[in-house]
């Protein structure tokens, strides 16, 4: 037991977990949930759903739909409640406590589950109900229900033999725990790699907020008088659009490039060779060529020829936009330098500035001032949503959150009445992972009776106490597409909680969010929240103009980044078990994939580098492709939108109606077809890319 430090006993405080929930909406309840809460409310969790699954392989009734498949559906109330908590603390607010819990668990976690699907006596009884399907009399999301639950059984390896089941347990096990200590490195290297400078001078070009900001940082690690440039997910840090100092610039990029490559505590490389290694040998025992296989059948794309033609068509007019921009960047740099040199990564985003500038007459300097955070989110984001859906939001500052930063907003549907709670995370912090990302705490259902709490978060850099938080583009253009993702978990209308929110293939869940970032820069929108923080001052129209004539400037870089980080995931997962290299070769076979992709352009590094590559670590293996592949049905969605009147409640309640709120209770196709109303066109999104001309 406990004691105080008077050695009276001290009763540990009761566990949030094992009451009903008294918050509003299932809204966890941050001010009494503690680290040491976590794992006995998982391990009951655990010990709860599988009394609950041998009831139902116990039942002496014939399998039917409502003792089998409704049964299933209810079960592992407390542990997904208390895991969904669990795992999005560890994104949003991590510490070594909870690291701790996370490495033991993980793969406890990956073996419940696998003890849950290898059930043959459950398998058994949904193998039953799966061939009778057609005479059950179920509804559509009904027996959508059955077949995905078939589905995920037989994926799982419900159909091998005992030792393949065993050999299967193992590999997850291991792949859980892989996952738990590369995501943990990421994190760790990620402030252990931030570069450090000695002298203000060695920053100039960057804002004199950002200065402060970097002179914070360093204070904050006990280096007074330095100044620390934090790192961010990608390989591009966004600070060498700004930095005079070419040294300090390639210093920033082989700081982000190296991680996870430094053989340090973090280096990743024999942790990412592994699980390639084991996801190619779990492929094989399910009876696929490859881990892309295994993964793109479930998918939209449906084929790793599929994903490949898209790959095929796409890069070769990328890379011809890239060396085009490439030669006009370093003509500049001949031009404008004393002694010139040869373009190289760390200089791509300060002269592509620099060009920006000189064609379209404006930086994100003159931008910034007219997008201050709130103004973004309340004038633009919401005020979107109000257009187009009908929303309002109403700020809660009476419920308990994980940290000082996050924000509460109930959500008011079409009809006045609070459906929902919005979160918004969105500064950086060390105890957060690096991105941006929408997450769900709780989601709505029929059955289980839930209601949405959706949560945004992004890594904005925080300005000093006392200064306004003013965001670039490209942070305004990320907050939108989040909203997005919000939006899909908010209007989620279905009855089984399996189908709710974001329950969607990974090549579908990235359309609404890629979507809803037009209103970015939908002139209404933009109008009513890009204001100069200080006077009120609306974005000046010639400055717009020139702001959205860049729209595609540089377009071939932001493609051919994008493309080779995408190209890099699929090379690794079409691989088989015997291909995969080993740690010590694995930068030099990456080299190689873009090599013979032809998209191995030298001063265009991937977005991501496989030591860092958190996406295809975690739920976007073999699925990076994902976002170009959403955004064919992005950018003819934007086209219906023009065609049909835009920022319009019309429009906004047949999108909500036909695509948002239906989750993965129908095929996403299907959904967008009803949408739309047509197949997708791909010449939308080449000619907003500019890849219709030859390469």
């Amino acid at each position: 037991m406990l004691q105080s430090d008077d050695s009276r006993p001290v009763q540990p405080s009761p566990n949030p977990f094992f009451e009903a929930d008294v918050l509003p909406y299932g809204m966890p309840a941050f001010d009494r949930i503690t680290d040491d809460h976590f794992q006995p409310a998982m391990e009951r969790g655990m010990a709860e759903q599988l009394r609950e699954i041998a009831a139902i392989v116990g039942s002496n009734e014939p399998p039917s739909f409502a003792n089998t498949i409704i049964a299933l559906e209810r079960s592992g109330g407390l542990l997904t409640r208390v895991n969904r908590v669990f795992s999005n603390l560890n994104g949003v607010d991590s510490n070594p406590e909870r690291r701790a819990i996370q490495r033991e668990l993980s793969p406890r976690l990956a073996d419940h589950r696998d003890t849950i699907l290898l059930d043959s006596r459950l398998f058994g009884r949904i193998e039953a109900l799966y061939a009778q399907r057609e005479t059950l009399g179920l509804d559509p999301e009904s027996l959508r229900l059955l077949e995905r639950y078939h589905l995920d059984f037989v994926r799982a390896g419900a159909r091998l033999t005992e030792s393949k089941q065993r050999r299967l347990r193992d590999i997850n096990a291991e792949l859980a725990d892989l996952a738990t200590t590369f995501s943990q490195n990421i994190m760790a290297e990620v402030n252990d790699a931030a570069l450090v400078v000695d002298s203000e001078d060695e920053l100039r070009g960057l804002s004199a907020g950002s200065i402060r900001a970097a002179a914070a940082e360093a204070r904050e690690r006990g280096l007074d008088g330095q100044y620390v440039l934090p790192l961010q997910n990608f390989s591009n840090p966004p600070q060498l659009v700004h930095l005079h100092d070419r040294k300090v610039r390639e210093r920033l990029m082989a700081a982000s490039l190296g991680r996870g490559a430094r053989g340090n505590d973090f280096d990743n490389r024999d942790i990412v060779a592994r699980t390639f290694r084991l996801r190619a040998e779990r492929a094989a025992l399910l009876g696929y060529d490859n881990h892309a296989h295994f993964v793109l059948e479930d998918q939209t794309a449906g084929t790793v020829g599929a994903v490949n033609d898209l790959h095929g068509r796409l890069a070769p007019a990328a890379v011809a936009n890239a060396r085009r921009e490439a030669e006009e960047l370093q003509a500049l740099i001949n031009e404008t330098e004393a002694e010139p040199f040869e373009l190289a990564a760390w200089d791509w985003q300060y002269y592509a500035e620099r060009l920006r500038q000189r064609r379209f007459d404006f930086d994100d300097e003159q931008i910034r001032p007219y997008f201050e955070l709130d103004s973004v989110l309340i004038n633009g984001v919401f005020y979107a949503a109000e257009r187009l859906f009908g929303l309002t939001f109403e700020e809660r500052h009476d419920l308990p959150t994980y940290h000082p930063d996050v924000r509460v907003f109930e959500v008011f549907d079409r009809d006045g009445k609070p459906f929902a709670l919005f979160l918004g995370d969105f500064y950086a912090r060390s105890s957060k992972r690096g991105g941006a990302w929408m997450n769900s705490y709780a989601v709505q259902s029929e059955l289980l009776g839930g209601r949405p709490v959706v949560g945004n978060h992004q890594n904005i850099p925080k300005p000093p106490e006392g200064e306004p938080t003013l965001m670039t583009l490209s942070e305004v253009t990320t907050m939108f597409h989040e909203f997005g993702h919000a939006l899909h978990g908010l209007f989620s209308n279905v009855t089984y909680p399996r189908f709710a929110a974001t329950a969607v293939p990974r090549d579908f869940v990235e359309y609404p969010a890629q979507v809803n970032e037009m209103w970015a820069v939908w002139p209404e929108v933009l109008a009513n929240y890009a204001r100069h923080y200080e006077t009120g001052e609306r974005l000046p129209q010639d400055l717009l103009d020139r702001v959205l004539a860049s729209a595609q400037f540089n377009e071939g870089f932001r493609t051919t980044e994008y493309l080779a980080a995408s190209i890099i995931d699929q090379a690794w997962h079409q691989l088989s078990a015997d291909e995969v290299v080993g740690a010590d070769d694995v930068l030099d076979f990456e080299a190689r994939a873009l090599s013979a992709a032809g998209i191995d352009l030298a001063p265009v590094p991937p977005r991501y580098r496989t030591p860092y590559f958190s996406h295809i670590m975690g739920g976007y293996a073999s699925g990076y492709y994902a976002y170009i592949w959403s955004e064919v049905l992005d950018a003819d969605s934007v086209a219906w939108f023009e065609e049909n009147g835009g920022l319009d409640r019309a429009n906004g309640d047949h999108f909500r109606a036909t695509a948002l709120s239906r989750g993965g209770s129908a095929d996403a196709m299907t959904l967008y077809t009803d949408f739309a109303g047509r197949e997708p066109d791909i010449r939308h999104l080449l000619e907003r890319r500019g890849l219709l001309q030859e390469p």
